[in-house]
């Protein structure tokens, strides 16, 4: 098939690829010229384990085009996949569908035979009617409009398009259904679920997935505090619970609060769109509220390890991301550990794998070193904060010259055995080793 995806951020250009790479021809839309540019000479803009290689690939075969002729690009394509950005606006809690809207309206002008508009991006319930109405608007009758989200984990983006649990696809007219299965056809051979649904039905779907795991985690996360005060290990409460198919283990991992560009964003376009029916979701409210006020609290705890006195105490993190295998720090828990301790007079460094991050460069006291070695070396507190793999088998003993330093592993990634037969002053989440 010809596929036009507009917009080439990470839904957009992940999809995309993916989709060239099971035989399909693909026009990637952007309107930034020089993140077009980029991508034809093979420089990619996120950072994603494996992409890299897929679009090569993929565009040496011809399959996938890179271009900002968005009336080419229409043209040419039966399918128009909409993957633009939405996001949660200013000063409010509600989505910014500017973009998804801006592109409806130019597509509008374009479309001369039957096309299907699918939006990818996430976007409120009733979106689709919306979109519905522009396109009727313009006296243009050659459209169906559906919704087919997307279910990508930043740092698995590959794996989960290649297999994913289920495909959703949300359409009023049921003749749309074949076209997107013979689309998905060898995701679906290789056992994927094709799931079909009305168009509000697959928008809301998206919003109540992420809703619910995001609840899961701020559920352990709570669950981890009452265990620090109990004396009782809450890796073997996640287990326990875990084991349970009712419950499954995954998503109940304690650690610090959710971030990235999905799970803040569409939990707090869940509760808007509630709100806007009179209807009180008091439990997505609540996994919002306790998310946000994690933040600071793993934060405080840095006074409790090294005393309320942070003046000159050498600090550093480790990975900075929302999570591993990715360059994302949306809503990342180090934008507010790393400025509450920088406040107390700490001098912090931080070194992440996926490099130095701009939005920390505005900080005097922070300093970024590009190896493990160089930012741990003379700490009093070493934070692990993000689990890259090559943080899962350091060797602190010979790494910090600091005889005294302590570490706080916000990931419970080593075992607690094993730091205290090392003699290393350890510090974990949801275990007995905090007060």
């Amino acid at each position: 098939m010809k596929l036009c995806m507009i917009g080439t951020g990470y839904v957009g250009l992940v999809s995309g690829t993916c989709f060239s790479d099971l035989g399909n021809q693909v026009y990637c839309i952007d309107k930034d010229l020089n993140k077009i540019k980029n991508l034809n000479k093979g420089i990619i803009p996120i950072y994603e384990p494996g992409l890299s290689e897929l679009v090569k690939r993929n565009f040496k075969a011809g399959r996938l085009i890179f271009t900002s002729n968005l009336a080419e690009a229409v043209h040419k394509s039966d399918i128009i996949f909409i993957c633009v950005g939405t996001p949660t606006k200013k000063g409010s809690k509600s989505v910014d569908l500017k973009y998804v809207y801006n592109v409806i309206s130019q597509i509008s002008k374009l479309i001369k035979k039957k096309k299907i508009i699918v939006t990818k991006s996430t976007v409120p319930v009733g979106t689709g009617d919306q979109i519905e109405k522009i396109l009727k608007k313009k006296r243009n009758k050659n459209f169906e409009v559906i919704s087919n989200p997307e279910f990508l984990r930043e740092g698995e983006a590959i794996r989960d398009f290649r297999f994913p649990d289920r495909i959703v696809v949300g359409s009023n007219n049921k003749k749309v259904f074949n076209i997107m299965k013979k689309l998905y056809q060898p995701l679906i051979a290789k056992g994927a679920k094709f799931f079909t649904t009305s168009r509000r039905g697959a928008e809301l779907i998206k919003y109540a997935s992420n809703a619910f795991l995001a609840t899961k985690i701020t559920f352990i996360n709570e669950l981890a505090n009452l265990c620090e005060k109990l004396e009782i290990n809450v890796e073997e409460v996640s287990l326990g619970m875990g084991s349970d198919n009712r419950i499954g283990g995954r998503f109940l991992r304690a650690g610090p609060a959710y971030g990235g560009s999905c799970f803040p964003k569409d939990t707090k376009g869940l509760v808007v769109t509630g709100d806007k029916q009179n209807i009180n979701l008091s439990i997505v409210k609540s996994v919002i509220r306790s998310n946000h006020n994690r933040k600071l609290l793993l934060a405080r705890r840095v006074e409790k390890i090294l005393g309320k006195n942070l003046k000159h105490k050498k600090i550093s993190v480790l990975g900075v991301t929302f999570k591993p295998n990715t360059d994302d720090m949306r809503d990342s828990s180090s934008l507010i550990m790393i400025p509450y301790l920088l406040k107390k007079g700490a001098l912090v460094s931080y070194y992440d794998p996926s490099g130095k991050k701009k939005i920390f460069d505005k900080f005097k006291n922070l300093k970024y070193y590009n190896n493990i070695g160089k930012v741990c070396r003379k700490s009093d507190l070493v934070i692990l904060h993000t689990e890259w793999d090559e943080f899962k088998s350091i060797d602190f003993k010979k790494l910090v010259k600091n005889k005294n330093f302590k570490l706080y592993d916000l990931r419970n990634l080593y075992n607690q055995d094993d730091m205290i037969r090392k003699k290393i002053k350890y510090y974990s989440v949801g275990r007995s080793n905090i007060n």
